[in-house]
């Protein structure tokens, strides 16, 4: 393992149960981006949920003391926006299911989003985690997808993990409704644990995927995307996950840590023991 993490370049790091709970930052949070640094690792916060902007998301981390630039931050959206444009050139006009921000990403990335209406004649449908969503809009993109027009999905949660008294039904759970009332299933679901979530990341700091360390706290989607892109997989105990389902899990985790500081510890010994003396 210390060979493994004296590789690493840069940091992929999950949000919600990783380097904060809710609006609460994990006290552990600024000194390990600091030791980033200092090491000369660079990271990028990223996330499953697009029904935020980057612009919101870095007002978000920003209102926690956390200073982070467009660059450091990547959600399943961009990476919905990155697919579409390299495998469904031809796709220019969307009928999507999401929120205001969610919109205006995939606008501002140059494609024209439809009206809901039968006589607006999209490329395809893009549904995402939706928390403005009406059933006749519902409606429209199954009578779309009906159509035949091909769909995506932004990420596979089923449900949003929150600390109020609800269940905030995620993008899985409506493409769920989408494919009983069509009987079909999107032609890709982007989001973790799809390794197409880390490409753009990858290739803007010309990374190969074992100089990468994915860290986050869901088995499923966090830990199954780092196994599936070659990356190192850190499963920290701060979120979802607990001890004894992480020894359960099969394939495990590379490296299992309490917290954040657990892992800069193990991360900086390897590097220095890394440098001929």
């Amino acid at each position: 393992m210390k060979k493994r993490l004296s590789t690493i370049r840069h940091v992929a790091l999950d949000m919600d149960g990783t380097i904060y709970k809710g609006r609460t930052l994990f006290d552990t949070t600024e000194p390990f981006l600091a030791l980033l640094t200092e090491l000369g690792i660079g990271y990028t916060f990223l996330t499953n949920n697009p029904s935020k902007s980057v612009t919101d998301y870095l007002a978000h981390l920003g209102e926690m003391g956390i200073p982070a630039t467009e660059s450091q931050l990547y959600t399943s959206a961009q990476a919905t926006i990155e697919y579409l444009r390299s495998e469904w050139p031809q796709i220019k006009r969307l009928f999507v299911l999401g929120t205001a921000s969610m919109c205006a990403e995939f606008s501002a990335a140059g494609f024209a989003l439809v009206p809901d209406g039968p006589e607006a004649d999209p490329d395809s449908v893009v549904v995402g985690f939706d928390t403005t969503l009406t059933y006749p809009r519902l409606c429209r993109a199954a009578w779309w997808i009906k159509r035949d027009k091909p769909y995506f999905a932004t990420n596979p949660d089923s449900v949003c993990p929150t600390d109020q008294p609800t269940i905030m039904v995620d993008c899985g759970a409506i493409c769920a409704a989408l494919e009983v009332a069509t009987g079909k299933k999107p032609s890709a679901i982007l989001g973790k644990p799809n390794p197409l979530m880390i490409r753009g990341i990858l290739r803007q700091h010309a990374l190969d995927p074992q100089n990468l360390a994915i860290v986050g706290d869901r088995l499923y989607t966090d830990m199954a995307m780092a196994h599936r892109a070659g990356a190192l997989g850190v499963l920290v105990l701060t979120g979802e996950t607990d001890a004894d389902e992480a020894t359960r899990c099969s394939p495990a985790p590379d490296l299992i840590v309490a917290d954040l500081a657990e892992f800069g510890t193990q991360l900086r010994k390897a590097l220095r023991e890394s440098i001929p003396a």
